[in-house]
């Protein structure tokens, strides 16, 4: 099974682009199946990784940035592949 995780946050005023840095920067404790990382107006970072894991699989994520850096607490959502036959 195919886990994605999704990570999205908003900067504070001026700060994507200093929210861009630190989420490129972020290592986590093994390497997933792929990483993107993506940005939208409003100075918003989304970051997705996937995985070769079960849904409900403890997975190493993103950490919360500096409560400077950011307008408010990271959304976080977990999605699994879904394949037809």
């Amino acid at each position: 099974m195919t886990v994605a995780l999704m990570w999205e946050a908003r900067a504070s005023d001026g700060r994507g682009d200093d929210l861009l840095a630190w989420a490129r920067r972020q290592e986590l404790a093994r390497e997933p199946l792929r990483r993107e990382i993506l940005r939208a107006p409003q100075d918003r970072v989304l970051v997705i990784t996937w995985w070769d894991a079960p849904y409900d699989a403890e997975l190493p994520e993103l950490p919360e940035p500096d409560g400077e850096l950011v307008t408010r607490a990271v959304h976080r959502w977990r999605f699994e592949s879904v394949y037809e036959d």
